[in-house]
C-alpha cells in the first residue's frame, strides 16, 4: 500500500489552506452555497463526475478505479453552526454570528485531499469511490434528505465509510469502535398548563412552575432507575420558560430538551416512561401536559468487520495513533441515516492540543483544532477506502 500518511503530510498546505478559507467563511445548514461551488471546483478539476444540488447543497463526485469492483463511500459534512466566533485567530468568522465549531470546515478539506490521495493511485483501484460532501448535518437532517433524493443509488455503496475530528481527545488519538459509537436524539418541547393567579393567593391557582419541577426531578429517575446499569440513556431538560411578572403565577410553564440512546430497545423503554411521567406528574399536580417529541436521528452503528478491517489500516498507516475499540459517545451525528442502509464505520480522530490552547469542546465560541490532525484523517480515510478497493 503507498504510504498515504506521507503524501498527505506532502499536501499539507493544501489542506490547511482550504480548511482556513472554509473557517473564515462559514455557512449554515442548506446554506452552503460558496462551499459546495469550492468543493464541486476541486473534485472537478480531478476530472470526475460531479453531481451538484442533492440537498439543496450537496456534492456528490465518483471516481472508478481501474478494475470492477465494491463501491465504497466516504462522507464529509460542510455545514456550520450560529455561534459567534471567539477564538481570535487570524482566520476567524467573517460571518456574523456563525462559526465553524464542529469541525465540519476540517472534514471538507480532509474530504478534497483524499480525493487527490485516491486520485493518485486510481489506477491500483477495485471499484468505485462515492465522495458525498453533505450540508446540513447539525440537527437539520441533512444526511436523510440527501438519503431521499437518492445519494445511495446510482451505483449503490457496499461500504460506507466517515470521520469527525475530535476536540474531546488528543492529537494523535484515534477512536475507530464496534457497534454503537453514537446516540439516536430526539428532540422534545412539553407544555404543562395550569391555571394563572396572583403569587400571593397560590392556593387560588394551579401552578404549572411548581409542576414543571416535579416533572424535571422525575423524568431523571428513568436513566437512573428504569434503564439497565450496563446499558445508558441521557434525558436532558435545557430550557425552562415560564411567566413574565414576579408576582404572577403563570398559566403556562414550557421545556424542551434531548433525549440520547443506543439500543432501540432502551429508546422505545425511554420513550414510553418518559410520556408516562410526564403526564403522571402534571395529572398528580392538577396540570396538564402537551408533549412533542421528535425523532432526531438513529444511532451510529459500526459493523464489526468493517471496524476491524478499519483498525488494521489505521495501525498500518499512523502507527504512532493509539487506536482505542470501545469508544462512544451521547453526541448524535446523521451519518447514521446513510449507515442504516449501508454498513459503514464512522472513524474519530483526536484533534485538541492543550499545550497549544486548542482544547475547547465542540459547539463552543473559542473551538479550534490542531490542524496538524488533517494529514492524518485525510491519510486514514484514503488509506481505509483502498483497503475496501484492493481485491
Amino acid at each position: 500500500m503507498p504510504d498515504y500518511y506521507q503524501e498527505a503530510q506532502s499536501l499539507f498546505e493544501y489542506t490547511r489552506d482550504l480548511r482556513r478559507d472554509f473557517h473564515r467563511h462559514p455557512e449554515l445548514g442548506y446554506q452552503e452555497v460558496r462551499t459546495a461551488g469550492i468543493v464541486a471546483r476541486e473534485l472537478q478539476s480531478l476530472g470526475l463526475e460531479v453531481t451538484t444540488g442533492i440537498a439543496e447543497t450537496g456534492v456528490v463526485a465518483l471516481m472508478e478505479g481501474a478494475r470492477p469492483g465494491p463501491v465504497v463511500l466516504l462522507r464529509f459534512d460542510m455545514d456550520a453552526l450560529p455561534i459567534v466566533e471567539e477564538t481570535g485567530a487570524a482566520y476567524a468568522s467573517e460571518n456574523p454570528g456563525v462559526m465553524h465549531a464542529c469541525g465540519h470546515d476540517g472534514h471538507t478539506s480532509i474530504g478534497l485531499t483524499v480525493a487527490r490521495l485516491l486520485h493518485a493511485h486510481s489506477q491500483e483501484l477495485a471499484g468505485t469511490v462515492k465522495f458525498v460532501f453533505q450540508p446540513a448535518e447539525e440537527g437539520l437532517r441533512g444526511a436523510e434528505l440527501m438519503v431521499e433524493q437518492g445519494v445511495l443509488q446510482n451505483p449503490r455503496p457496499d461500504i460506507s465509510l466517515a470521520m469527525h475530528l475530535w476536540n474531546d481527545k488528543p492529537l494523535g488519538w484515534l477512536g475507530i469502535s464496534d457497534g454503537a459509537v453514537m446516540a439516536a436524539a430526539e428532540m422534545f418541547k412539553v407544555r404543562i398548563t395550569g391555571k394563572g393567579g396572583h403569587g400571593a393567593a397560590p392556593h387560588l391557582a394551579i401552578d404549572p412552575v411548581l409542576a414543571a419541577a416535579h416533572v424535571i426531578t422525575a423524568l431523571q429517575s428513568i436513566p437512573a432507575r428504569n434503564v439497565a446499569p450496563l446499558q445508558a440513556a441521557v434525558i436532558s431538560v435545557t430550557t425552562l420558560r415560564a411567566g413574565e411578572a414576579f408576582n404572577i403565577i403563570p398559566q403556562y410553564a414550557e421545556l424542551t430538551g434531548t433525549i440520547r440512546t443506543f439500543e432501540p430497545e432502551v429508546r422505545l423503554m425511554v420513550l414510553e416512561r418518559f410520556h408516562q411521567v410526564i403526564n403522571g406528574v402534571a395529572d398528580a399536580m392538577g396540570c396538564k401536559a402537551d408533549i412533542q417529541c421528535e425523532g432526531i436521528t438513529p444511532a451510529v452503528i459500526n459493523r464489526e468487520p468493517i471496524a476491524r478491517r478499519v483498525r488494521a489500516v489505521a495501525e498500518r498507516v499512523l502507527p504512532d495513533s493509539p487506536v482505542t475499540s470501545h469508544f462512544a459517545t451521547m453526541g448524535s451525528e446523521d451519518m447514521a441515516f446513510m449507515m442504516q442502509d449501508i454498513p459503514g464505520c464512522f472513524i474519530f480522530v483526536g484533534s485538541a492540543n492543550s499545550d497549544k490552547g486548542l482544547d475547547a469542546p465542540h459547539h463552543h465560541p473559542r473551538f479550534d483544532i490542531d490542524e496538524e490532525a488533517l494529514p492524518k484523517g485525510a491519510a486514514l480515510m484514503a488509506a481505509a477506502a483502498a483497503d475496501f478497493l484492493s481485491a
